[in-house]
Formats: C-alpha cells, structure tokens, sequence
C-alpha cells in the first residue's frame, strides 16, 4: 500500500511470542524485539553498544501459529513490517500514544545460528496449530539435483 512505512528490524526476542485468540478464533502472536546498534569507538578501540530499541509486533492467523511454535526467547530475529500507531488511554486516564510492527514477514537470523525449515501444511484456516502439521523438505544429497528430481520439495518449489 502506498505511504506505509515499511521496515526491518534485526535483534532478539525479550520472551516467548505470546499466542491468544480473539473472541471470533482469531490467533494473534504478540512479541518484542529488542535492538542494540553497535559502533566502533576508535579513541576507545572497542565496540560499544548505544540505546537499545524495543519494539513491539504482531502476526496474524495461522502465521500467528507458526510463529509461536518456532520462535523462543533470546533467539536473533529478522522482522519486516509496516509500522501502525494506535491511541489508547492508560490506568490513569491519560492519553498514550503507541507505535508497533505489524509483521508481514519473520524468522531466525542465520549470522550466529543454524535453523532447519519444515513446511508447514495448510490447516485450511481452523483453530489447530499449524506448527503440528508439518511435512518435511526434502534434502537431496550432494549431487543430486533438486530441481530435477520429481518430488523432491513436495508439489510446490520451496520458495
């Protein structure tokens, strides 16, 4: 959509993703990432870490699903979004303003870490997790071609 402010953010998870439900079923998986940039300071010779951001995001439906079930506090995350602004009133009474990541796209980050990828099948939209109904991909071993074997990422290319 045209105007939106579409970013990434990279840093970790404070805690679990947090799943619930609405009142219709609707999954919703609410989680915070935090960011710490780092520069070099050369007078010092060290890295040193500025202010760290935490910014808070949601997912979705089934994606909700996916991502409670694969994503755990402390792991490093790469998150894209389109970040909303919402109003709110606190205890108090006072008028608070809040800006959050509603998350088109997220997983692991790979720089320190290794991950192995399970596509998930298609719940057909009910309240099962979705992260319990995975079909594996197919490895194919070296030499093998995965392109050219039938099979090989199920019915569908694994992109």
């Amino acid at each position: 959509m045209a105007g939106e402010t579409v970013i990434t953010v990279i840093g970790n998870l404070t805690a679990d993703p947090e799943l619930r439900y609405t009142q219709n079923g609707l999954p919703v998986a609410n989680l915070t990432i935090a960011s710490t940039p780092r520069e070099f300071d050369r007078n010092a010779n060290e890295w040193k870490d500025k202010e760290t951001l935490f910014l808070r995001g949601s997912v979705w439906r089934e994606f909700a699903e996916h991502v409670a079930g694969s994503l755990k506090k402390g792991m490093r995350v790469m998150a894209q979004g389109r970040l909303r602004q919402r109003g709110y009133t606190d205890r108090e009474g006072n008028q608070r303003t809040a800006i959050e990541l509603e998350i088109d796209e997220i997983g692991p980050s790979l720089r320190y870490a290794t991950a192995e990828v399970t596509r998930a099948a298609s719940n057909g939209g009910g309240a099962a997790p979705a992260a319990a109904q995975t079909e594996q991909w197919a490895t194919p071993s070296s030499g093998d071609d995965a392109w050219s074997t039938p099979g090989s990422f199920g019915d569908d290319t694994p992109f």
